[in-house]
């Protein structure tokens, strides 16, 4: 159903004054993107629904790219589209708890993480989205920063939106910086929380059994995810009843819901 009474604009402000209170944090000018492998990256980024990407740079809020599936999801034109076009597509009582990640990310980068290390993580977190039929889903949002200045300063990154919406209508209003490169993660965080909670995570599944969760997020079988890893289908099918149990989930689609929204996969 279309929500008639949020015809109302996201407070957008709120997220762009973010990241002007914090300008020392982001490029003076324009930065020059290497030859990147943006392809690379896509595929290193969960995506189990729907999804687009663009490429943006936080000196102007100026779109370097935009990939064409975003007039699938969204009610945009591809040859026009700004980067406020999709700002204005965030239901406006999820504004406030964006802008709230966005701002707890930045604080945990300067004080605990280090700004130098802002390339290896990618940061996620979910909030909804408005649809071309007009309602609202749940997605999945999830950064990389492409591009730094001489001081270190952010300058072009890399955000990639998935609907998530068929595995669950439930949002935690967490953040999670996931750690790549051999940096370690830090999940399912409290935003405006208190940085003594922003620790290291645990892991919660084997590399094992994280990529039987990665292979049957892309919809492998039991059988095919044994092709890919070399084992039996008997013995994923063991994994997978050990994932369950660990993550205390019901069925498959419930693990996959989890793992999205505490920043597991």
């Amino acid at each position: 159903m279309v929500d008639n009474d949020l015809e109302q604009r996201p407070q957008t402000e709120l997220l762009t004054g973010v990241w002007k209170n914090r300008s020392e944090m982001f490029a003076k000018r324009k930065t020059e993107l290497a030859q990147l492998k943006i392809d690379e990256l896509i595929s290193s980024i969960f995506s189990n629904g729907a999804f687009y990407h663009y490429v943006f740079d936080l000196f102007d809020l100026d779109l370097v790219y935009v990939s064409p599936q975003v007039e699938q999801l969204h009610d945009l034109d591809l040859e026009t589209i700004t980067f406020q076009d999709i700002l204005d597509q965030i239901h406006p009582e999820d504004m406030d708890f964006v802008a709230r990640a966005e701002a707890t990310a930045i604080r945990i980068f300067q004080q605990k993480i280090g700004i130098e290390k802002v390339t290896s993580y990618k940061i996620s977190y979910c909030f909804r989205f408005r649809v071309k039929d007009g309602s609202y889903r749940l997605f999945n949002h999830q950064a990389i920063v492409l591009s730094t200045d001489a001081r270190g300063a952010i300058g072009k990154a890399l955000n990639v939106h998935t609907d998530i919406s068929h595995l669950t209508a439930e949002n935690n209003y967490r953040l999670s910086l996931i750690g790549m490169n051999g940096e370690p993660s830090y999940l399912d965080l409290e935003v405006d929380g208190s940085l003594e909670d922003a620790t290291p995570s645990r892991p919660v599944f084997s590399e094992r059994e994280m990529s039987v969760i990665r292979l049957v997020a892309r919809g492998l079988t039991s059988a095919e995810i044994g092709k890919e890893l070399a084992l039996s289908e008997f013995t994923i099918k063991n994994h997978r009843k050990r994932i369950l149990k660990k993550a205390r989930c019901q069925n498959m689609s419930q693990l996959l819901a989890t793992c999205i929204t505490e920043g597991l996969i």
